[in-house]
């Protein structure tokens, strides 16, 4: 009788879970704010001039918010010689056209291979690499925390997920760099922590940061499968969850990543286009939109404008960079 009894309990709360987090259709917004992520890493790995790019995103897409991520072997090439020239010049033009920027800062940041440590810092403790980071971070806010065209920090990309070549995961040092950013900005640019929009519920992120950022990706390479994998979640399952979030912690869910490029069995850059529209062309990226129009998240930044930029320079097919000018 008792077994039977935890069994109708057990198999009760999992209906909840799932009528709470799988059921339902939110109703598509129309008054989504667009943006895009920018990596000048990965438009020169792409074989782009990645000012070319930087700047056609302002001029010719139009693009308002910008997700800029920064990398520590490109801002300090050598210990305490730092080169902050490429960033000044991302933040000069986009505020030359009235853009707002998210900028990313620390040790792991978008791209392959995620963590982006300089030779030099390479054979360091890991101690001896967080007091550097703490440095890096200290460097960046002190220099931009006065620019209006910044409105928010990322601090690491995606932190408490175990993903790409880094040498160490800490959520206690995460707290030190919120702290240490908290403590130098002035101006109280708010703090944003991401997370993985799939496999999290985002309370961690929540607790630390003053706006939460989730990720959306739809088809991706399964290495473990050999195969390419479409997740099963609807857009409801990332709707309750921000509801979720708000209700407990008082706190914005954005989308800092959604899915607007191929992710194959190798690096964009050395993949065949035919296997790149396995998982991305002009049907998939309207496909993404209309999901994400659905998931009742008000700001969203699209993830592949150096890959849409390259299909249009490198490989004459301007669909995708086309139908993205209609949403900016």
């Amino acid at each position: 009788m008792i077994f039977r009894i935890i069994l109708i309990i057990i198999l009760s709360l999992i209906l909840i879970f799932v009528c709470f987090f799988f059921v339902g259709f939110p109703k598509p917004k129309k008054d989504i704010k667009w943006g895009v992520v920018f990596s000048q890493k990965h438009a020169q790995k792409l074989g782009l001039d990645w000012k070319e790019n930087y700047l056609a995103l302002l001029d010719d897409l139009k693009v308002e918010r910008i997700k800029v991520a920064t990398y520590w072997d490109l801002l300090e090439p050598e210990k305490d010689n730092f080169a902050f020239e490429d960033l000044d010049w991302q933040i000069e033009e986009a505020e030359k056209k009235g853009a707002k920027l998210l900028l990313v800062i620390g040790m792991k940041t978008p791209r392959w291979p995620e963590c982006h440590i300089p030779d030099w810092a390479e054979k360091l403790s890991e101690e001896e690499q967080k007091e550097e980071v703490l440095n890096l971070i200290k460097e960046i806010v002190l220099r931009y925390k006065k620019e209006d065209v910044i409105w928010a920090w990322q601090i690491e990309n995606e932190p408490f997920f175990q993903f790409g070549e880094c040498p160490w995961y800490d959520e206690k040092f995460l707290g030190k760099e919120v702290d240490l950013v908290k403590s130098l900005d002035s101006f109280k640019k708010p703090v944003l922590i991401s997370e993985s929009g799939e496999f999290s519920f985002w309370f961690k992120a929540a607790k630390l940061g003053d706006i939460v950022g989730t990720t959306i990706y739809r088809r991706v390479w399964s290495k473990e499968l050999k195969t390419y994998f479409y997740h099963i979640f609807p857009p409801t399952y990332y709707s309750r969850k921000a509801k979720l979030i708000n209700w407990l912690f008082g706190k914005k869910v954005i989308c800092v990543e959604m899915q607007a490029e191929p992710w194959g069995p190798t690096l964009l850059y050395s993949s065949p286009l035919k296997e790149q529209k396995k998982s991305m062309d002009l049907q998939k990226f309207k496909d993404n939109l209309k999901f994400a129009k659905k998931t009742d998240l008000k700001e969203m930044y699209l993830w592949g404008v150096e890959w849409w930029y390259w299909m249009k320079e490198v490989q004459n097919d301007s669909k995708i960079w086309d139908e993205a000018k209609k949403l900016f």
